[in-house]
């Protein structure tokens, strides 16, 4: 029997998670054909079919589903085993490949980078930004090294960093002039049509729990994926939102929007850091955690309502 090998094992990953010949074959960077031969040459040195092409489309055998779970493994254990060695050479160096969560990215990830730059020439940085759930799910196939995202994370496999707390404020459009004496509850938000985040974002699903929203009739999301949007549309009249604390500085600049905090216990999330509990790299994502401390825009003085209009 041939011996089984990592670039046949890596191809089949790539193939049972796209289902695909042609999608497989361009995430692996290689030709479909070539990829057919490395299949192939698996089935062979394993005895037995691990896909079946039917007229729906292609899907694994029974084998091939527990070969699947297994080279999951495998490939992530040799991918630890190269950072370790990595590891060895020093703190921050190499491929460090950083998951972040769109309500964090932005406002975080630009002060971080340039601190990395100058701090840790040698480190080799790939940001992804998405959802919460594909990125733990990236993280737990080996795909992504650490991930930025609110905490907590509901896997054993994974090992978190706490890192700070950001507080939620209510953003409403300036032409509502509250008095300065004003604190917002969950109460004011059911009259109002909240505008968040489009489903999968964790922040979206924390604004309704904190509001103890059960229905959303009055939640209005059309497919929104960035704050940024969000805020354009509350300074033009459209809603009011919940925005939170660390992207103040971004989203209210130039807008005519007014910000509220909200009556003690004030809603917040926790940021932080997640990786893998296998993973050798828990002093780099230590360190990585030190300077986005270093990095957080500073907390905001808001005693009263803060009017934010358009700043030149």
């Amino acid at each position: 029997m041939n011996p089984v090998t990592l670039k046949q094992l890596r191809y089949f990953d790539a193939l049972a998670k796209h289902l695909h010949f042609g999608r497989a074959a361009q995430a692996c960077c290689v030709t479909q054909p070539a990829l057919s031969m490395q299949l192939q040459e698996l089935e062979q040195s394993l005895g037995t079919p691990l896909v079946e092409r039917a007229r729906s489309g292609l899907k694994l055998t029974a084998a091939g589903e527990a070969i699947a779970a297994r080279s999951a493994r495998i490939l992530t254990d040799v991918d630890d085993l190269v950072a370790h060695c990595v590891q060895s050479k020093g703190l921050m160096t190499g491929r460090l490949r950083l998951g972040a969560i769109p309500s964090i990215a932005p406002y975080l990830l630009p002060p971080l980078l340039a601190t990395l730059k100058q701090a840790y020439p040698a480190l080799e940085l790939h940001v992804r930004e998405t959802q919460t759930k594909p990125l733990v799910e990236e993280l737990l196939a080996g795909k992504l090294d650490v991930l930025l995202l609110a905490l907590p994370v509901a896997s054993a496999e994974v090992a978190t960093l706490p890192l700070f707390d950001d507080r939620f404020l209510l953003a409403i459009p300036a032409e509502y002039r509250l008095s300065g004496r004003v604190r917002a509850t969950p109460e004011m938000i059911k009259h109002e049509r909240l505008l968040l985040l489009e489903e999968g974002h964790c922040l979206r699903d924390q604004a309704l729990a904190y509001c103890a929203l059960s229905e959303i009739s009055t939640v209005n999301t059309f497919g929104v994926s960035s704050l940024s949007t969000v805020a354009g549309m509350v300074a033009a009249g459209h809603g009011i939102t919940l925005l939170p604390e660390i992207c103040l500085d971004v989203e209210t600049r130039g807008r005519s929007i007014e910000v509220v905090r909200f009556t003690t216990p004030e809603p917040s999330r926790t940021l932080g850091l997640a990786w893998r509990q296998s993973s050798p790299r828990a002093a780099d994502f230590h360190e990585l955690g030190r300077l986005l401390l270093a990095c957080r825009p500073a907390p905001s003085d808001l005693t009263t309502p803060a009017s934010r209009k358009p700043r030149k």
